[in-house]
This record gives structure tokens, C-alpha cells and sequence, in this order.
């Protein structure tokens, strides 16, 4: 079925074409990833689509029978709601159902009354829509998100908490197709997890912009890529794409060179040849200009970042003991470090657990509670902050740079000392965009400016928190690159996977008891060795898939013995107690709706204690059946 239909849209921002004519189509079920370079006009397309925006040229025809939701990069809310509330308007009719039912139920109503029939048939309904639990469900989703507070007021939250509310709410709706900007901005990287494990098992169909490579390979079935204001497709996940974009390269490179060679032979030609010349030159340079511009639009440009580097000195930065707490709430305390060349460290924990206070006072910018800080005299810190507050909107982009420097000294090749204007050339921002102001600039323009800034000053020790958010996968691969080469120290507070598994050798784990535990190796590694309690290891392996090799090397203990003896026995009365309830549900009179609504919520709860227990003793039975053997 199709969901709806792009046909020839044009779109101009400040006499820059972003796309034109392009043209597609989306089915059910299908997952497209939308990629491309930031201010290449991917989120006005998606607004387009959704019609929050029009198009100069063309139109969108959606199918009539599907219903849409869309997640903005900044959304806005009604303040006068609740977390809670916010999310659960996602099914409004639902809710409010459910609110009438409870209405209805607290009232004395007599055998056969109008409400009283009203009560029946909204009963009937709710057990058709399956929407008992419908606040639970709700809480649930928020919970998985990072929110904790269910009932506070949205016009409190912080930026990043008011998009995962919004994609709580999304996630939550009816909706049979979520458009989503950026979904993974603002989220921890477990939540990134349970948000890419909840797509695939809905089967939702989407649309989606996201720089995070690991969630856009995991979860796309199509690659979208706009790019010299074209669409071009891709069938498969994000290494499909990389292996057939590669190949589109090699071949127009290969046609690209035997154009050049065309071009050289033509233009010797024209120089040497002056009759030729004047009989043919309008025709013959028109071709010329022609094929020279068709050359530039296949070259695939990439971003080279060539930064000095500058002396370290024998201190780099020291903690000693630091503890910091924040309105009554321990982040992390006794926590020591001292910095050495080449420390490429990562940063992970859930949001608000303390990272980013971690960095400021690392930086010097704040203090903490307890411990001593000591910043070596040679140090040049490089902070690239999430925030983008030292960006002036009414400053050209130029002038942006030039608040640094003129130029720097680069240390390699030719191009030793580099103007500001070669740097954003280098960051492929175009001659024309030099002298545009900042305010005219996407959100990912701004962060690829913000990381221009910190990299020009030639740090040598370098900070990163969040720098994923809002840039595009050509500039994480340039600033991945860049990072290879840099010996100095590195620090980065980030949610993307595929970015900490290039550029760290070493993880700071924050735990909630105000502990950060270092683990050796990048983002998988640590997710491979890291001690995880043993009540989550039940919920989240099955003991059955490991290898037979691996359950022979733990022994039994007496211990386990007698809780898989005990379990079994657990499991069967809670097997009697859900067939009971079953029963009851099964002959309770229509009219008596609080007992049922109670007896609803007993299963539920129920059926969660034999999933759990059932977990725990498959594990523990392979383990004993193994040591048999």
C-alpha cells in the first residue's frame, strides 16, 4: 500500500536551490533512512511532507486511510500540560474513554439506565481496543526514555527532555507512519537500544533523519540520499548503502578521469588550432563548460582537517578525590584521574547523572564540592559544548572564524597556514555562504561552525559533549579522521555508538551510586565486559543461546540448586493463580467493571512474575544440564 507521493518538488532558501523535481514514493512497511549533508534541505523536505512548510514547486498526495505523526528537532508544547498528560494525548479518544469509563464506574447506576448501557458498551470497546492499562503503557514509554517525572509540568523541562516527551508521545500514538528528525538526539545510549529494539518489533513504517550510523543500519530498509538537489535511492541498511555508493563512486571517478582526458585533448586543441578557434568557439567552449560542470557535480567532496598540534608539558590535568552533588542529588564523588598523552576516553550514563559537570570541571569552568583540580600551565582546552551559545546570529560566518584568527598554522603540507576562508571551504561551506549571518545558518550548519571554532585554536587537550547532535555523517567522518591523528587528550561525552567505537580506547562509566567505573577498550567492548547486576543479566540474556563451552566453565552452586528447585514450584503456582484469574474474568457479570478492571491489572502483573522467573530458571537448568555432561 502507499503511503504517500512526492512528485516534483522545488524548494529555494535565500536564492539557494536546496532540491528540484525530485520525485518518490513510500509503501507500508518500509524504513527509509534520509541521509545527506547538514543545510542540504533534509528537514525541509520532511516539513514539506508533513505540511508544515510548502514547497515552491510540486506536491504531496498522502493516501487518505493512513494516519502520520511527526517528531520536529525542536518541538514545542502546550505548558499547562504534564509529562504524563503531554504523552497520553498521543491517544486522546483512548484516554478519554478510559476517563468516561472511570466516571461512569465511581456512579451508583441503576439496571438498564442510559449510562448504565453507555458503561456496557464503552467496556466492550476498551476490551476490543486492548487499552486497560493504557496509562502504564504510557509510563512505561517515558521511563524507557530517560524521564522519571511523570507529572512535571512540560514548561520545565529542558530542550532534550521536551524531544523525548514529543517522541514518548510519538511513539505512543496510533500512528501507522512516524516521520521522525534527528530521534536519537538527546537519548542515552541504552535508550537508543530500547527505541531501535521498539521500531523493529511494531514494524512501524518510517521516515526518518538520524546521524547515528549504528540505529540508521539497524533499523533503515532504504536509504534516501539528497544531494546536488537530487534523490538518489538506495535499497538495503546503511552498509548496503556504504557498499553500493562506494561502487557508484569507483565507476563515476573511473567515467569522470576519461572526461578530464577528453577535456585536456579539447582545450590543447583549441590553443593550438586559431582558424578552429574562430569558426567554432562558441560551440566548442559551451561543450567545454558543460562537461567541466558535470565533472564538478560527480566529485564527491569530502572534508580534510589539517590542525597543528602544540606542546603538552609534564601536567595536563589532575583530579584528586573530586566528589559533586546537585541540589541534594550525588552525581559522583572520590573520583580521581590524571591525564596523560594520547588518553582517548569515553564518557557514558543515563542523562543528568553528571557527565557534562564532569567536563566543566575538568575544563576549570566549575568546581567541585570536594577534591582538588590542577590544569597544567602549557594547556590549551578545546571545549565543544552542546550548547551553542558562543555562536553570535548577527555576525557573518567569516566573521565568526575570524574572532579566533586570520589564519593558523596547520604544521602539514602545502597548505601550512590556512585562511579562515579556506577552513570553511574545507567544511564545505561554499564562497557564498562566507558572508552569510549565523542566524541564516540549519542547526547542523551551526554545530559544524561551533566544531570549527574549538579545532582552529589548536587545543591540545580536547573536550567533546554531545557532538554527534545535529551534524551529518560526512562531518563525524571528517572529525573521526581528524581525531586519529591527534595525540593530545581526548575526552567525549557521547550517545553514539559508532562514533565512541572510533575514536575512544578507554570508557568512565557513571553508576548510580555516584561511582565512575573505567573500563579498557571502546563502546563494545565495554558493553561486552561491563558488570551488569545480576536480576538485569536474568531479564536480558537467555542462557540457552550461549555456547556449550562457555556453561562448562561456571560450576553450581548449592545455591542455585535450591533456586531452581524453588522456582519451579513458583512458576507452578503462579501458572494456577493466572488460570484462576482467568476464570474469574471469564464469568464476571458485564455490569461489575471495577472488579474487572482490578482483575486485569492482577494478570498483568502476574503474567510479568512467570516471564521473569521462567528466564532465571532456563538459565539455571542449562547451567545444571551442562555440568552433567
Amino acid at each position: 500500500m502507499v503511503l504517500f507521493t512526492v512528485n516534483n518538488l522545488t524548494k529555494k532558501f535565500d536564492k539557494i536551490t536546496l532540491f528540484e523535481n525530485i520525485s518518490f514514493g513510500m509503501n507500508l512497511s518500509d524504513r527509509i533512512g534520509l541521509i545527506g549533508r547538514n543545510g542540504i534541505g533534509k528537514s525541509t523536505l520532511l516539513n514539506i511532507i508533513v505540511g508544515n512548510e510548502d514547497a515552491d514547486e510540486g506536491e504531496v498526495i498522502f493516501n487518505k486511510n493512513i494516519s502520520y505523526g511527526f517528531l520536529e528537532q525542536n518541538p514545542l508544547f502546550n505548558s499547562k500540560l504534564t509529562v504524563i498528560e503531554e504523552v497520553l494525548d498521543g491517544r486522546k479518544q483512548d484516554f478519554e474513554l478510559l476517563e468516561r469509563y472511570n466516571v461512569l464506574c465511581s456512579k451508583k447506576l441503576l439496571p438498564n439506565s442510559n449510562e448504565h448501557n453507555e458503561l456496557q458498551h464503552i467496556s466492550q470497546k476498551i476490551d476490543e481496543l486492548g487499552i486497560w492499562n493504557l496509562e502504564s503503557e504510557a509510563k512505561s514509554i517515558v521511563s524507557a526514555l530517560g524521564i522519571s517525572d511523570y507529572y512535571k509540568l512540560c514548561s520545565e523541562l529542558s530542550g532534550g527532555q521536551r524531544k523525548r516527551v514529543a517522541l514518548a508521545k510519538l511513539l505512543f500514538s496510533n500512528a501507522e507512519l512516524l516521520i521522525m528528525d534527528e530521534p536519537t538526539n538527546h537519548l542515552d545510549t541504552d535508550s537508543i537500544q530500547w527505541l531501535q529494539d521498539f521500531i523493529i518489533k511494531k514494524s512501524k513504517s518510517l521516515l526518518f533523519i538520524t546521524h547515528d550510523r549504528y540505529f540508521l543500519d539497524a533499523v533503515a530498509t532504504k536509504i534516501l540520499e539528497l544531494d546536488e538537489q537530487k534523490i538518489f535511492w538506495y535499497d538495503g541498511d546503511y552498509e548496503d548503502y556504504l557498499e553500493k555508493k562506494t561502487n557508484y563512486i569507483d565507476t563515476i571517478n573511473s567515467t569522470a578521469e576519461h572526461t578530464r582526458s577528453k577535456l585536456i585533448k579539447e582545450l590543447e586543441w583549441l590553443k593550438k588550432s586559431a582558424p578552429a578557434r574562430r569558426k567554432k568557439q562558441k560551440s566548442r567552449q559551451d561543450w567545454i563548460s558543460k562537461i567541466s560542470a558535470e565533472i564538478k557535480k560527480i566529485e564527491e567532496k569530502k572534508i580534510k582537517i589539517e590542525l597543528g598540534k602544540t606542546y603538552l608539558g609534564n601536567r595536563i590535568i589532575e583530579a584528586h578525590y573530586i566528589s559533586k552533588s546537585i541540589n541534594g542529588k550525588l552525581l559522583f564523588e572520590n573520583f580521581s584521574y590524571i591525564a596523560k598523552p594520547g588518553d582517548r576516553i569515553g564518557l557514558i550514563g543515563p542523562n543528568g547523572c553528571g557527565k557534562s559537570t564532569l567536563l566543566n570541571i575538568l575544563a576549570g569552568i566549575a568546581k567541585p564540592d570536594s577534591g582538588t583540580i590542577k590544569i597544567g600551565d602549557t594547556i590549551k582546552i578545546g571545549y565543544y559544548k552542546q550548547e551553542l551559545t558562543e555562536l553570535d546570529e548577527n555576525k557573518t560566518v567569516l566573521a565568526t572564524l575570524r574572532e579566533i584568527a586570520e589564519y593558523i598554522d596547520c604544521g602539514v603540507g602545502r597548505d601550512r597556514y590556512l585562511t579562515a576562508r579556506d577552513l570553511l571551504n574545507k567544511f564545505l561551506f561554499p564562497p557564498e555562504q562566507h558572508n552569510a549571518f549565523v542566524s541564516t545558518l540549519s542547526g547542523g550548519e551551526r554545530r559544524r561552525l561551533s566544531l570549527l571554532k574549538v579545532l582552529m585554536q589548536n587545543p591540545n587537550v580536547i573536550l567533546l559533549d554531545e557532538p554527534t547532535n545535529d551534524l551529518d555523517i560526512q562531518t563525524l567522518n571528517s572529525l573521526e579522521e581528524y581525531l586519529e591523528d591527534f595525540y593530545g587528550v581526548l575526552l567525549i561525552v557521547s550517545h553514539d555508538r559508532a562514533f565512541l567505537d572510533k575514536t575512544v580506547q578507554f570508557i568512565f562509566a557513571f553508576e548510580q551510586n555516584g561511582k565512575i567505573k573505567e573500563y579498557p577498550g571502546n563502546y563494545s567492548y565495554y558493553l561486552e565486559n561491563r558488570e551488569i547486576p545480576a536480576t538485569e543479566k536474568a531479564l536480558k540474556e537467555n542462557i540457552s543461546n550461549k555456547p556449550k563451552s562457555e556453561l562448562k566453565s561456571k560450576k553450581v552452586s548449592y545455591k542455585d540448586k535450591k533456586e531452581h528447585e524453588s522456582l519451579f514450584s513458583e512458576i507452578e503456582e503462579l501458572e494456577k493463580n493466572k488460570s484462576s484469574i482467568e476464570l474469574k474474568i471469564a464469568s464476571l457479570s458485564s455490569s461489575n467493571f471495577q472488579e474487572m478492571n482490578q482483575l486485569y491489572s492482577e494478570l498483568n502483573n502476574i503474567v510479568q512474575q512467570i516471564n521473569q522467573k521462567t528466564e532465571r530458571w532456563l538459565e539455571l537448568d542449562e547451567l545444571i544440564n551442562s555440568e552433567k555432561k
